[in-house]
């Protein structure tokens, strides 16, 4: 609102033309806009202005602020360097198949192979021991039922002589078997030892890298929550500071032509301090015409 608009303004109010909440809404957009020029000349100024009495009390608590929150940003931004590490670490290691876990895992495939291979050999072992055993239990008949009829059977001694002897030979062979089935019983039981050892370590493994993930996750939600206390104290503090602003701001554009100090500190904004005066000047006349002063 310019003076000039304001004369054919007050003119046509005198032919009835009242235009009274188009002025209202006028003036409010002008004080919104004045409010946000005063807190970014502040902001430009602020540091310009130790030495003004009046707003002293701002500058000091402006400089409180600002440390307060330069240390709350070098810490914000720690826990962020420590939070973007530790997603890295959580990935790298979820995606990754640790070198022992893997040798753990041939070693045991390994194995597995093996024992296979023992459990087929005693199988086979041990249906050999069988027929054997079902060879000897019929020569053993047979030896009962000769020599149970000695007169029917021609050249007895010789037959009874030849039945010890493979009787004999098959006794031998089954022991034989049965020792090897022994052997092989005790390398599975070795195996199956050993394979419970490495199934052993292998989950000790896992519950690591769950109890690593768990504590990475913790670790991540902790980081979290710092940041986000850092930043509700950040916020709070700037809203504190944007106060302090416009504080400094409303003054040093109101008194920069007639107190020195203010018209030095406001030297390089002095555009924006003359936009804000014409501001003033047209939400008062807006108000003048709206019929409010």
């Amino acid at each position: 609102m310019t003076t000039t608009r304001y004369y054919v303004a007050r003119v046509a109010q005198a032919f009835g033309l009242f235009r009274r909440t188009q002025r209202m809404g006028d003036a409010a957009a002008e004080m919104h806009l004045l409010r946000d020029a005063e807190v970014h000349l502040g902001h430009a100024v602020w540091k310009h202005c130790e030495n003004i009495e009046p707003i002293s009390v701002e500058y000091w608590n402006l400089r409180k602020y600002s440390k307060e929150k330069e240390a709350l940003i070098a810490e914000l931004e720690a826990h962020q360097r420590e939070l973007a590490h530790a997603h890295e670490e959580r990935a790298a290691f979820l995606t990754s198949t640790p070198e022992v876990d893997e040798k753990l895992h041939e070693e045991r495939i390994e194995l597995l192979r093996k024992l296979e291979d023992l459990a087929v050999k005693r199988d086979r072992v041990v249906a050999q021991a069988r027929d054997i055993k079902r060879s000897y239990e019929g020569l053993k008949m047979k030896l009962e039922v000769l020599t149970s009829d000695v007169e029917q059977v021609p050249d007895i001694d010789d037959k009874v002589v030849t039945l010890k002897e493979e009787l004999k030979a098959l006794k031998l062979t089954f022991q034989d078997l049965k020792n090897e089935k022994s052997s092989v019983a005790e390398e599975i039981a070795e195996g199956d030892a050993v394979l419970d050892g490495i199934d052993a370590q292998i989950q000790e493994k896992r519950k690591e890298r769950r109890s690593y993930v768990s504590e990475a996750f913790q670790t991540i939600g902790d980081g979290n929550k710092e940041i986000s206390r850092i930043r509700s104290e950040i916020g709070i503090i700037d809203i504190q500071m944007r106060q302090l602003y416009s504080e400094i701001g409303r003054y040093v554009s109101r008194n920069s032509h007639q107190n020195a100090q203010c018209k030095k500190a406001v030297q390089s904004c002095q555009a924006m301090v003359e936009v804000m005066r014409s501001l003033r000047r047209s939400i008062s006349l807006n108000h003048r015409l709206a019929g409010t002063t």
